[in-house]
């Protein structure tokens, strides 16, 4: 078997690239299976592919072991998704020996002994020119004009942004309260609420207080005075 000793690859096709041009074979679906092992050996006793490229090489030796089954086992089915990464496999071997060859051609045609002379930059200067048989009036109608097409600044609208009080804050006024009075109703309670938003607050606050049974609450008849006390023991 042919053996590959190369210290370093600059990735997972760099190094499928070398086996196939050290054996001298065209990237085929035959060829790839052909130099498999060589491929995961490589990875198996090579100590310096970093963590990062690690990934990379297994994800192509995965590749590989499907086409290797495949040339061992023609009567193996692959899922449609399978197929696709052996195709691509091929496929981007191909493009990256296009790429690794046009970047041999570049790298010598920078390295060639050659003198090169770049053209000094034009000093253009800028000179305005203006139109023949214009007069003031001219000036002025375009003047204007410009000024027309500039928006306009827009005057927004003020609004003002009300502090909204926290249930935790509501309850811990509404126990201070309690236990100063002992007992109130809920419509002193919200009798400075400034919004419906501050009395759905005061509410809920007083909702959770008997929920935790910090407080009792009595109402005689369906929407009448609500009295809020403290549980006795409190």
């Amino acid at each position: 078997m042919y053996n590959v000793k190369l210290e370093k690859f600059e990735g997972p096709l760099d190094l499928l690239l070398e086996l196939i041009e050290k054996e001298k074979l065209n990237i085929t679906e035959l060829n790839l299976a052909h130099v498999a092992d060589q491929y995961l050996e490589y990875i198996k006793d090579n100590k310096n592919i970093h963590l990062e490229n690690l990934a990379d090489f297994l994800s192509v030796a995965a590749r590989l072991i499907l086409i290797k089954s495949r040339a061992l086992l023609p009567i193996l089915k692959f899922s449609d998704e399978e197929e696709e990464e052996i195709k691509d496999l091929a496929q981007q071997l191909a493009e990256y020996k296009k790429f690794k060859e046009i970047a041999a051609r570049i790298r010598k045609l920078a390295l060639a002994e050659r003198i090169c002379f770049s053209r000094e930059q034009q000093k253009i200067e800028s000179v305005f020119y203006p139109p023949e048989n214009i007069n003031a009036f001219d000036l002025k109608k375009y003047f204007q004009k410009v000024l027309a097409e500039i928006p306009l600044a827009a005057i927004l609208q003020e609004e003002i942004v009300s502090e909204i009080v926290s249930l935790e804050e509501r309850i811990s006024d509404l126990e201070i309260m309690l236990r100063k009075k002992m007992e109130t109703c809920f419509s002193e309670l919200v009798f400075c609420a400034k919004d419906k938003i501050d009395v759905i607050i005061s509410f809920l606050a007083m909702l959770e207080m008997v929920k935790q049974r910090i407080i009792k609450v009595e109402q005689q008849e369906l929407f009448q005075e609500i009295k809020l006390s403290m549980r006795s023991g409190e």
